[in-house]
């Protein structure tokens, strides 16, 4: 008939040899060869077109690893500069310090504070007294605050291990660097209110506790000052 053949029946031995019983043609059925080449053909698209996307995703898994590569190295410029600009304000004297790089490692992997006076740089943090070390931790603190700037910032009682210079510096300091932000400053030493905009002095009266807004001379005087 003109139909379409079932199956091919290939022989197992050349044409110019006899049959042998041994080895019987070997016939195979065409539907099953053909479904089974679609199969294939079908899959070799599917990795085509998943090979194509794992290509697009590696380009923007490298395009977004360079931006992160790109952000990591404004912001350590940024919070380096910042850093030791503010811990230099604090301390006075040619204090300085930095974040620098692990040799043979980047940024992401990790950083170290150095910190020196004068043309000296201490080989360890455990150099430092109490007060030095609280100002490095301040500073630095304050160096990331000063990268993302918030509208207020609550400090309690960061001046407890400073002398009284360290105490001054650091209200000296706030009103250089953080002009567009508020400072809820909480602290027992005279040196921290004399940049103070409003004094909220707190004391025991007949047993009970009272509350007393005052505004600092400096602080009145720059207000009465005409602009």
């Amino acid at each position: 008939s003109g139909g379409v053949p079932r199956g091919v029946c290939l022989p197992s031995s050349p044409p110019s040899a006899s049959p042998s019983p041994l080895f019987p043609p070997f016939c195979v059925s065409l539907p099953p060869l053909l479904q089974a080449e679609g199969e294939y053909k079908e899959l070799m698209e599917k990795k085509t077109i998943v090979l194509a996307d794992k290509a697009k995703i590696e380009a923007v898994i490298s395009e977004l690893e360079a931006k992160k590569v790109e952000a990591l190295q404004q912001t350590y410029e940024k919070v380096n500069k910042d850093f030791g600009g503010i811990f230099g304000s604090l301390l006075g004297g040619g204090a300085k310090a930095r974040l620098s790089t692990v040799e043979g490692q980047s940024i992401d992997e990790g950083l170290v504070i150095n910190v020196g006076f004068g043309d000296v740089w201490k080989k360890n943090l455990t150099e430092l007294s109490g007060g030095q070390k609280s100002l490095v931790a301040l500073s630095l603190v304050l160096a990331l605050l000063k990268f993302k700037p918030a509208p207020l910032y609550i400090l309690d009682e960061v001046d407890a291990a400073l002398d009284l210079s360290h105490t001054q510096n650091i209200g000296t300091m706030i009103a250089t660097h953080f002009k567009q932000s508020q400072f809820l400053v909480v602290s027992l030493k005279q040196g921290m209110f004399n940049n103070a905009n409003c004094l909220f002095t707190t004391k025991l009266v007949d047993g009970s506790s009272t509350v007393t807004r005052s505004v600092p001379a400096a602080a009145a005087a720059k207000a009465a000052a005409p602009k």
